[in-house]
């Protein structure tokens, strides 16, 4: 069984923010293979089914970024979830927009929710799934980068983010059926075009 968990903030005022870009996945996922996001568990909205033959449950956690490992330690624990088993999909400002990478294990780089998941599982070694939003031109200082995350996207971020989501939900199909390095293979190597909107 695969856990594949979006991070991302609850609510509506987020709902379109670059930092709710592992909340746009899951929402991808739950259309693309008819998995409702209908319980209400482990602070977080699941929903199960099958991918690529594979039983599979999606969730979004209800805390904010910042805890997302909270709920992370609660599912893993209730659905018994191996590491290799285990995708966090977040945004990345490392990236370009609409570029996508996966790994496994390393630091957080700085992202709050990713080392919250790492405090609260007490490893480094699970998937991450990492969809780029760039990061804002001369903006430095961590004010900037906060308002930044928390916005949304321009117009022309926007349409890179969306054509990326198809690319990464067969990412996370290939390595669901082919395995982890085979799915680097294929998807580490595309880089999707500059974009400043």
């Amino acid at each position: 069984m695969y856990l594949i968990v979006g991070l991302g903030n609850p609510g509506r005022q987020y709902a379109k923010t670059r930092h709710n870009t592992g909340f746009l996945l899951v929402n991808h996922l739950s259309a693309r293979h008819g998995i409702k996001l209908i319980h209400r568990e482990c602070l977080s909205r699941t929903g199960s089914g099958i991918i690529c033959g594979q039983e599979a449950v999606l969730a979004r956690p209800v805390t904010y970024m910042n805890l997302s490992g909270k709920a992370l330690a609660r599912l893993v624990k209730k659905y018994r979830i191996q590491p290799a088993c285990l995708v966090v999909v977040h945004d990345d400002l490392d990236l370009r927009p609409g570029q996508i990478r996966l790994r496994t294990g390393g630091s957080s780089a700085g992202h709050k929710g990713t080392q919250s998941v790492i405090d609260c599982l007490g490893t480094r070694d699970f998937i991450r799934l990492k969809i780029g939003i760039g990061r804002p031109a001369g903006k430095t200082g961590e004010d900037e980068i906060i308002d930044y995350v928390l916005g949304e996207f321009g117009p022309g971020q926007a349409a890179l983010v969306a054509s990326a989501l198809p690319r990464a939900a067969d990412a996370l199909e290939c390595l669901m059926g082919e395995g982890l390095e085979a799915a680097m293979n294929l998807f580490n190597r595309s880089f999707a075009p500059d974009s400043d909107g």
